[in-house]
């Protein structure tokens, strides 16, 4: 069942990307934002009162700082979607999961022990997996620079690194108990409020009955997916499901040829690969390098 979930979870944010590619004509990243959360506060109070599941929360500083690091991470991918093909800004968000695994390489070379020194059989393949990852990345660019795109690409790539860290709370929430509906919730509080906040700055678009059609959809398709993957992960993720993650990417891919006819470089496709496959690496030998490493959701 975790796998299901999973699997909705990475299409459901796929079709939301796709909504946010449609709304980006017409709507700023910041009003994206606001309405993905004012949308998705709502779907979510619906639900937490039909499951009878309380608002309330014994760690609201957690909380804080999962929607802190996350509505930068939404507002930078919201950008990248865009300004790039679809399938490019999903890849470079996906490559979190790279970025958890430099993270814990990082952790251990600077924290050498023993116990590090037995396992450096692990930390090797995990080192090369993330410089395969990173490699991954330059390929993806190299046509965001031909397309005069690399502004977006380094924001996209933001995202990931960014959301890294949201992954990582979103975890330890998952482990004190909180309930996906309830992580989900004050994550949407978040985005509405930083939404408001860019719309200050940035402006507000003309108002138009048929272009708001996207909002609605972009904000239910993000509470679908981020519940799914949620639950997914509150369960215990086995290396299946968190593998199944990077689905995400191959739907993007099909939306991307289908839908806007994205013309991807082989070279950007190449590296796109490495990416998806460098992820999946990464989460297999982190599991054998720390058995309690954090898990992504978006």
């Amino acid at each position: 069942m975790q796998a299901l979930w999973m699997l909705l979870g990475s299409a459901f944010f796929a079709t939301m990307g796709v909504c946010v590619k449609f709304a980006s004509a017409y709507f700023n990243s910041y009003e994206l934002v606001f309405y993905r959360g004012v949308v998705g506060m709502v779907f979510l109070a619906i639900i937490a009162r039909q499951k009878k599941v309380s608002l309330l929360t014994q760690y609201p500083g957690m909380h804080v700082w999962r929607s802190a690091v996350g509505v930068i991470s939404l507002t930078a991918w919201f950008y990248a979607i865009a300004h790039l093909p679809l399938a490019t800004a999903m890849t470079l968000n996906y490559m979190s999961g790279v970025w958890v695994a430099a993270f814990l390489v990082s952790g251990s070379l600077l924290n050498w022990s023993a116990q590090e020194q037995r396992s450096a059989w692990t930390q090797g393949p995990l080192a090369l997996t993330v410089l395969t990852g990173f490699a991954g990345v330059v390929m993806m660019l190299r046509p965001t620079i031909e397309q005069n795109q690399i502004f977006a690409g380094l924001i996209g790539l933001m995202s990931g690194f960014v959301a890294a860290f949201a992954y990582m709370q979103v975890m330890a929430l998952g482990r004190l108990g909180e309930p996906e509906t309830r992580t989900v919730f004050y994550f949407a509080i978040g985005t509405t409020l930083a939404g408001a906040v860019g719309m200050g700055s940035a402006g507000v678009s003309e108002w138009n009955g048929s272009h708001a059609l996207w909002l609605l959809p972009l904000g239910l398709f993000a509470s679908l997916g981020q519940l799914c993957m949620t639950r997914a992960y509150s369960q215990g993720a086995t290396l299946v499901v968190a593998n199944l993650q990077y689905s995400g990417i191959v739907f993007a891919a099909l939306y991307s040829l289908l839908l806007f006819g994205d013309n991807i470089p082989l070279i950007g496709w190449a590296g796109m690969a490495l990416i998806l496959g460098s992820g999946m690496v990464a989460t297999l030998l982190r599991a054998r390098a720390a058995p309690h490493a954090p898990a992504e959701e978006h």
